[in-house]
């Protein structure tokens, strides 16, 4: 009854081996599933016994040693898995119970070995496969040891083996996890800037080397930056760093600096220069949408900018012009002059005053927005409320807040029918809020006027945001928000001021 549990099993597992094998062959690297594919036709002619019996022991040890790449890098592993060849091969050899437990403790030591000196990236897989190779062989080692020393427990050790070599199988299959998942896996970051990171850090996660640097080429300069523009610096005379060159279309686009022992497959190197010529395009893409925005928003500015300057020039020509000979005639004017001609001097000057005030207040510019603000809330003939900040902004900042409040208490005088209004500017942030309420009818539309459309776009050149809540019968609530200072510079791909600033 052993006997027939014992064949059942060992077709299992050699079924198992040869399913597996079949497989792990249509994955990458291949020669993992072609070693086991090998490994269970050996097994399977074992069981014709002779000279087949042992003829297993090359290909599983060959598959447990250079797993999961399907060959060995050091030249003592590969003398290892020649004595097993023979050992499966010369019949005699494979029968001496010595040899055996020799083979068997120098296939552990190679596994250990190759799993201390594995990269990062087999790590994990040399792990597998150096408990695999413990299991197997320590089966096989205490089997051929007891035999030695004349203990009879073969059934045993063979239901063991059995076992071991099937799991191994098993284990081995579920480890297989070719870098090209990974590095595929990727692509999906290139086109997502909510995932989006630094690519050379993702490749050297998915390729187990860290310290991996890519570089991308500049023709202008004859040098490598990275993906923020700094210069890379490739390592000279250091032999454990390897200058992996990425070449597209016959181009040289970038440079991979890496471990030795990362980029040793064609085919692996073939879908890293996919990736970064992807990464390439999509980062120069990027560098050019931003210089577009930068244009644009550097448009919107300049004309803010411009508009405020002319109120400003406008409004000293009429300080130095009109109103200063309008003072001088007021001033020479004697006692016995008519009243009607005082009169008309004085609402002169009062007109003129209120026409520099609208164009660009001087108060603004000499004294801030909170005293600006205070100026215009007593012309208003809705009592106002104020609280605002007294630090000084950018000039820029302080004359749309003050347009802002200017257009809303006008609107409020014109249309809100309120008993009282209220102002409130604060630094929240680093931002400027503004709001202005009331208690009015409410039912305000900013899309029917002109002004608060202007003012709209005046706020959002600024970088701001502007608001309006207005139900019928609840009164009006405008609230803006400013950054409170100008943007840094934008920097080009090298570090340097974009040339759109």
């Amino acid at each position: 009854m052993q006997d027939i549990g014992l064949a059942v099993v060992d077709t299992i597992v050699g079924t198992t081996l040869a399913g597996l094998g079949l497989a792990a062959a249509s994955k990458r690297p291949r020669a993992t599933g072609l070693l086991m594919t090998a490994t269970a036709i050996a097994w399977f002619a074992g069981n014709l016994g002779g000279l087949a019996l042992f003829l297993h022991r090359g290909p599983l040890v060959h598959l447990l040693l250079s797993y999961p790449r399907g060959w060995p890098r050091r030249w003592p592993t590969r003398v290892v898995i020649a004595l097993a060849y023979v050992d499966a091969l010369v019949s005699p050899v494979g029968r001496a119970n010595g040899v055996t437990v020799a083979l068997a403790s120098v296939v552990i030591g190679a596994a250990l070995i190759e799993y201390g000196k594995a990269p990062h990236r087999e790590r994990r897989a040399r792990g597998l496969a150096a408990a695999a190779t413990v299991g197997i062989m320590l089966v096989l080692g205490v089997g051929a040891g007891a035999r030695l020393i004349g203990s009879s427990i073969d059934t045993t050790v063979l239901w063991a083996y059995e076992l071991v070599v099937g799991a191994a199988a098993v284990v081995l299959f579920v480890g297989i996890r070719p870098a090209h998942a990974a590095i595929t896996g990727l692509v999906v970051d290139l086109g997502e800037p909510e995932r989006a990171g630094v690519l050379a850090d993702k490749l050297g996660q998915a390729l187990g080397d860290p310290s991996l640097v890519l570089g991308y080429w500049l023709p202008e300069t004859g040098g490598y930056v990275d993906e923020a523009g700094r210069p890379v610096a490739l390592p000279d005379g250091d032999p454990t760093r390897v200058q992996t060159p990425l070449v597209a279309d016959g181009q040289h686009i970038g440079v991979l600096v890496h471990d030795a022992a990362v980029l040793d497959d064609p085919q692996l190197v073939e879908s890293v220069v996919s990736l970064a010529r992807m990464a390439a395009t999509n980062v120069r893409l990027q560098a050019e949408v931003r210089a577009r925005v930068g244009e644009v928003e550097a448009a919107r500015r300049r004309i803010v900018e411009a508009a405020d300057a002319e109120r400003r020039r406008l409004e000293g020509l009429l300080q130095k012009g009109a109103m200063q000979r309008l003072s001088e005639v007021s001033g020479l004017l004697t006692a016995d002059d008519p009243a009607e001609l005082r009169a008309h001097l004085d609402s002169s000057q009062v007109l003129l005053r209120e026409f520099a005030r609208g164009i660009h207040p001087r108060v603004l510019t000499e004294s801030g927005l909170a005293v600006a603000l205070a100026e215009l809330a007593g012309t208003c003939l809705t009592p106002v409320e104020l609280e605002v900040m007294t630090a000084r902004l950018p000039a820029a900042v302080e004359a749309t807040a003050y347009f802002v409040c200017s257009e809303a208490l006008a609107n409020i005088g014109k249309y809100a029918q309120a008993g009282r209004a209220r102002i409130e500017v604060a630094l929240t942030d680093g931002e400027v809020v503004v709001k202005v309420t009331d208690d009015g009818v409410g039912g305000a539309d900013p899309a029917r006027g002109t002004g608060l459309r202007g003012l709209t776009d005046r706020v959002h050149a600024l970088g701001g945001t502007f608001q309006v809540e207005s139900r019928p019968g609840a009164g009006t609530r405008l609230t803006v928000q400013m950054p409170s200072a100008d943007p840094p510079p934008r920097l080009d791909q090298e570090g340097r001021r974009s040339r759109t600033e």
